[in-house]
């Protein structure tokens, strides 16, 4: 009882040290990235936007320009939700790489190995001849750079992935024949990372969100950061936006990948993009990568490992979908800075989301830059004029310190 006396003020500390840090840097953070951004509200462009710098232990800036509800008038906060989607994509290799370092996977090896549902999968050259054998199986390395050659979507679905368990959807993926011979060529593919999470789960003895909150999300204090938001976080997301026909302004339009209520625990936890989170949640996990693994004296992975996600696995293959660019393991990587990615230093990396959303990392200039917008038919938003300046605006102000 007296050990728990002693432990338990020392946690509550923390974290009231923690809550009361991250506020006062908010307090503090002058308005710098915001007025380089607003001519994007005023343009019918975004509703609003929430944008964060930091550096290895601190954040720079923190603001919130427009709206996160443009009926109701709701002015956008620096704690407002996003769906963040694709964006949990380089989260669920991690949880990957946290298995391969306790020695339970091996990246190269086959997928089969650990899901025999995925034995005798065959391969469709065409869709005129008969199926064949591939050269060989796909592997967990293939999973995790886009090359598996696995279907699209899941042929079970109708419109909304997570109305399946994470189980269905992966055992639909493994009796679908391949589009292509795995490692031939990079096609972005959301079921591969489906089936990261699936291996997940089974190799780590437990759901594959349960996982992801136990080893990532509780430890490195991300409060806000989950696959199904509580009402009091659901009121807090900021809402999506589509441009009307006539383009004169924006309309509201539902998250068209996940269904309703979003706060409904029975959808499936999509690995490859199911996650809602914050600015201020984000950062704490960007602050570890960038930290080699380590935030607030508890480590989460190796920095070799780390170093291995963040470093091209694919040699010359054409990735992504902005030239200049290099795959690692879950994370996109700037070979060549220039369009979108010109203010980013060269080995800069990260990962976008579906509705705008996007951070990258330079290593180079230790700096973390995170944009959360809502933004439906933005088209490919990786390569949007936004996130360019918001890119030059942040290596502006804080990337010649």
């Amino acid at each position: 009882m007296k050990t728990q006396r002693l432990i338990l003020p020392i946690f509550f500390a923390t974290v009231i040290g923690v809550f009361a840090q991250e506020h006062a840097d908010e307090k503090r953070t002058p308005s710098i990235i915001a007025p380089m951004m607003q001519h994007f509200v005023d343009e019918h462009t975004i509703a609003g936007a929430v944008t964060l710098v930091a550096d290895l232990d601190k954040t720079l800036s923190l603001e919130a320009i427009g709206s996160a509800n443009l009926e109701e008038k709701k002015e956008m906060l620096t704690d407002n939700l996003f769906w963040i989607a694709s964006m949990t994509k380089p989260m669920t290799a991690m949880a990957v790489m946290m298995l391969v370092e306790e020695g339970k996977l091996i990246i190269e090896d086959p997928v089969e190995k650990y899901l025999p549902e995925f034995r005798g999968q065959m391969l469709e050259k065409n869709k005129n001849i008969p199926l064949e054998k591939p050269a060989r199986p796909v592997t967990i390395k293939d999973l995790l750079t886009h090359t598996s050659g696995l279907i699209s979507k899941s042929p079970l679905q109708q419109t909304q992935t997570d109305t399946l368990t994470l189980k269905e959807a992966v055992n639909s993926y493994a009796t679908s024949p391949l589009q292509f011979e795995p490692g031939s060529r990079w096609s972005y593919c959301n079921p591969g990372i489906n089936t990261l999470g699936r291996l997940v789960e089974v190799l780590g003895g437990k759901p594959y969100a349960e996982f992801m909150q136990e080893r990532l999300f509780t430890p490195l204090l991300m409060k806000d950061t989950t696959f199904w938001p509580t009402e009091e976080q659901a009121a807090r997301i900021a809402k999506s936006y589509k441009l009307k026909a006539d383009k004169s302004a924006l309309e509201e339009t539902p998250i068209a990948h996940l269904s309703r209520p979003l706060t409904n625990i029975k959808r499936m936890p999509m690995p490859a993009g199911g996650l809602f989170s914050t600015a201020s949640d984000l950062v704490k996990v960007y602050q570890m990568i960038i930290n080699g693994g380590t935030l607030n004296g508890h480590r989460y992975l190796k920095e070799e490992t780390l170093k291995k996600m963040t470093t091209n696995q694919l040699g010359d293959m054409r990735v992504s979908f902005t030239e200049g660019m290099n795959m690692g393991l879950g994370f996109h990587i700037v070979k060549t800075p220039q369009g979108v990615t010109e203010a980013l230093s060269l080995g800069s990396f990260g990962h976008g989301g579906a509705y705008g959303t996007q951070a990258w990392m330079d290593p180079q200039r230790k700096l973390i830059m995170v944009l959360l917008i809502q933004r439906a038919d933005i088209g490919n938003s990786d390569g949007s004029a936004l996130r360019g300046e918001f890119q030059k605006a942040a290596v502006a102000a804080f990337g010649k310190r």
